[in-house]
């Protein structure tokens, strides 16, 4: 259930990105504040458990700043 809410999430980002690239920072910002968030508290079970707990968080965050990062490149690369 997880995976397909980073992938809604990533998509609205990306869509978001290319269409308004100044406004679509404050979304994805907030989307990596939660994660981080996450992840911080997943990383508090002892041991390799909390990396282990830690990393899905890590890789969601990661995937939803490339997503914002590749609408805008492409909205920076449009002829208009």
């Amino acid at each position: 259930m997880m995976i397909v809410g980073i992938v809604a999430v990533c998509v609205v980002l990306l869509v978001l990105a290319f269409l308004l690239p100044r406004l679509s920072r404050h979304p994805q910002n907030g989307t990596q504040r939660t994660l981080g968030a996450g992840g911080q508290a997943a990383g508090k079970a002892p041991g390799p458990l909390g990396r282990l707990l830690r990393k899905p968080f890590s890789s969601s965050s990661r995937a939803v700043s490339r997503s914002g990062a590749a609408g805008r490149r492409t909205r920076g690369r449009m002829p208009f």
